[in-house]
């Protein structure tokens, strides 16, 4: 368990006044930049924040002297705490901080201060005013200004279309180091979030969109900071675990987010009166052509890769019948949860039975597909194989749609 330490507060508990907000620094080892960020973040909430505030520094297991900066910072400060954990986590020391929190908006921002805190009011307002349940800023919406590196940049958007593609995100930043909940829809969503590094926040954006709860975008202006820590390889990797491991908790349904979208979310759009649906995606043809294409191109990409491995030891229409039954399995699962909203293990065997019988036209028009090649040509050359069942399968997953749509997913439309 993680063990927490505070510097003695400057009121005693029982008249200690609420906050409107709390802003948590995590920071590892930054005993050089924490006391400037600090005076910086202080003097624009004082001269620029109408409501009570507390700046929070959460010490992530540092080993120099940052704790002890900290604790000076605090002592000098009213409106500042330092807190130290025993386990390092960017995650871990948000879900340590906020759950201890009693302020009724929780914020977390990077000690590097890339973003301009001019868009701390823009992120916040709509939390405090109960417009929205989340906030978050965004490097890649329309009306950001930002600095930094090809590499980080073209990283950064395909993390954004792979959550995309597989998740149905419809936020447009996940990693941007600038963020704001409010404090009641937070003791919901954290016991459910469970990574504790760099992931924590796309998790939690995650659980908060598909409980059907606003997330406020603020374009920011942002400045890379060239002396950046970050192992990016082990993020990316940790990210990317990050992302099939909650895409198999929302597509099983062992989450309870329909509790919290009963108890937090609104039935409809205050901007629109529009309903909208559990993924934050607007209900209809529209979303639900988005999300399949998203998943088919997946199930495609791993069907044209299984089958090119099996090849190898088997023939083409062995092939092509195992690699059809594994991806239709995981095609039906996720159309299941992603696109048409079928959460929880009732009726999943008929629905998979059902896909079943969908995967049988598809069998038929690819391997009809083959057989007219071979009868065409004798022995093709595989990747003229691969380029047929390819156009194939797309002949095929016109009529997948209709038919998950129509019979399958009737009932849940």
């Amino acid at each position: 368990m993680t063990a927490i330490d505070t510097t003695p507060s400057p009121f005693d508990e029982a008249t200690r006044p609420v906050p409107a907000l709390d802003v948590v620094v995590p920071v590892y080892n930054e005993e050089a930049g924490l006391q400037p960020c600090v005076e910086r973040l202080h003097a624009y909430l004082s001269n620029y924040f109408p409501y009570r505030f507390r700046i929070t520094i959460a010490d992530n297991a540092s080993v120099d002297r940052t704790f002890e900066v900290a604790s000076g910072l605090a002592a000098r400060y009213p409106e500042v705490e330092a807190v130290h954990l025993e386990q390092k986590g960017r995650g871990r020391a948000l879900r340590a901080v906020w759950q201890a929190s009693d302020a009724s908006v929780l914020a977390y921002m990077d000690v590097d201060l890339s973003t301009d805190l001019t868009a701390l009011l823009p992120l916040v307002a709509p939390l405090l005013s109960g417009h929205s349940e989340l906030a978050i800023g965004s490097r890649l919406a329309r009306g950001s200004r930002v600095v930094r590196g090809t590499k980080r940049e073209l990283i950064s958007r395909c993390y954004n279309l792979i959550l995309r593609g597989t998740l149905a995100a419809g936020f447009t930043d996940a990693q941007c180091g600038f963020k704001a909940i409010r404090g009641d829809v937070a003791q919901r969503l954290l016991p459910l979030v469970e990574d504790t590094g760099w992931f924590f926040d796309t998790e939690l954006l995650v659980l908060a969109e598909r409980s059907g709860l606003r997330i406020h975008e603020v374009p920011v202006d942002w400045v890379d900071d060239p002396d950046s820590r970050v192992d990016i390889v082990a993020t990316a990797t940790a990210d990317l675990k990050g992302v099939v491991r909650v895409g198999k908790a929302l597509t099983g349904g062992r989450l309870p987010l329909a509790d919290i979208r009963a108890e937090l979310s609104p039935s409809r759009s205050e901007a629109t009166g529009r309903t909208v649906d559990p993924d934050g995606v607007p209900p209809g043809l529209t979303g639900q052509l988005i999300r399949f294409a998203a998943v088919g191109l997946v199930s495609t990409l791993a069907y044209v890769i299984l089958y090119a491995l099996l090849r190898y030891g088997t023939g083409a229409q062995a092939a092509n019948l195992i690699a059809l039954v594994i991806t239709t399995i995981g095609n039906t699962a996720a159309n299941r949860s992603l696109t048409f909203g079928v959460h929880g293990p009732q009726q999943w065997w008929r629905h998979q039975f059902q896909g079943m019988a969908i995967f049988l036209l598809t069998l038929v028009l690819t391997s009809a597909s083959l057989a007219v090649l071979d009868s065409l040509g004798g022995s093709a050359h595989q990747l003229v194989e691969i380029v047929v069942l390819v156009l194939a399968s797309l002949l095929a997953t016109a009529l997948r749609f209709t038919l998950l749509r129509t019979w399958v997913f009737r009932a849940h439309r």
